[in-house]
């Protein structure tokens, strides 16, 4: 249940676009309980349904989660088992409530590296809530930015190549035009939970001006009053996007 009192200093007009989500501490969170890592992962999904819920009530726009990174492939064989499986019985219980609730399902990352019944699930999920207009909640899936950068040049060059792009008109936005997360906003506050402070190779190109929240609270704890506190010291910060405080004064 969300606190009244941190509802009341939220303003609702000053929203993030786009919060990004590093859900860190689910095997701590077990280890700490004398339980298997796996049990930690099947904690985490509490979580994932109050902070989608909270973000959507609130009215944000945006809400990405970094739910398997390239990286974690090197995990162990049974691990990488069981994300597969409560991906796909996420997917399959939360569909409706996505259509229900007129929230818009996404996926960035190499989704090809998915088991083929998991990208068949993922691609279905796409196509049943496509025609919502409500939160775009995205789950980052066998995702890496320096991967992702790379495939977005690789893009550009074939363009190049083709002709169909020229050297001159290659510019910032016309990179982020072949990123994964094409057609999202840049996120303006991107938490990571469990206390540590990197990024992990997580949305690298979008974050260059985003503002970074980390708390020491372990995923499967992480609750909608946690995603309240983050928003809330979001609001208090003064973006300046490279200007002064007293040029930001006079716009």
């Amino acid at each position: 249940m969300l606190d009244p009192d941190l509802l009341l200093k939220v303003d609702t007009s000053k929203l993030p676009r786009h919060i990004a989500l590093v859900m860190d501490g689910n095997g701590r969170w077990a280890q700490h309980r004398h339980l298997p890592r796996n049990a930690g992962h099947r904690a985490g999904v509490t979580a994932v349904d109050a902070v989608v819920t909270t973000a959507r009530e609130l009215g944000v726009p945006c809400l990405t989660l970094y739910a398997l990174s390239t990286e974690n492939w090197s995990r162990p064989r049974r691990e990488i088992g069981v994300l597969m499986q409560i991906l796909r019985l996420y997917l399959r219980r939360e569909v409706k409530r996505m259509v229900r609730e007129n929230i818009r399902f996404n996926t960035i990352g190499r989704l090809e590296d998915l088991p083929e019944a998991v990208q068949t699930l993922v691609q279905q999920t796409v196509a049943e809530t496509k025609d919502n207009d409500g939160m775009i909640f995205t789950l980052a899936l066998s995702y890496g930015s320096r991967l992702e950068i790379v495939d977005a040049v690789k893009h550009i060059a074939r363009a190049v190549r083709s002709g169909t792009l020229s050297l001159e008109d290659i510019t910032p936005t016309t990179l982020g035009r072949f990123l994964y997360t094409a057609g999202l906003p840049d996120p303006d506050l991107l938490i990571r939970t469990g206390g540590e402070v990197r990024l992990s190779n997580f949305l690298l190109w979008q974050a260059s001006y985003t503002e970074l929240y980390f708390t020491e609270v372990l995923w499967p704890d992480f609750r909608g009053n946690d995603l309240l506190r983050a928003i809330i010291e979001f609001q208090q910060r003064e973006r300046r996007f490279g200007l002064t405080h007293e040029q930001l004064l006079r716009r």
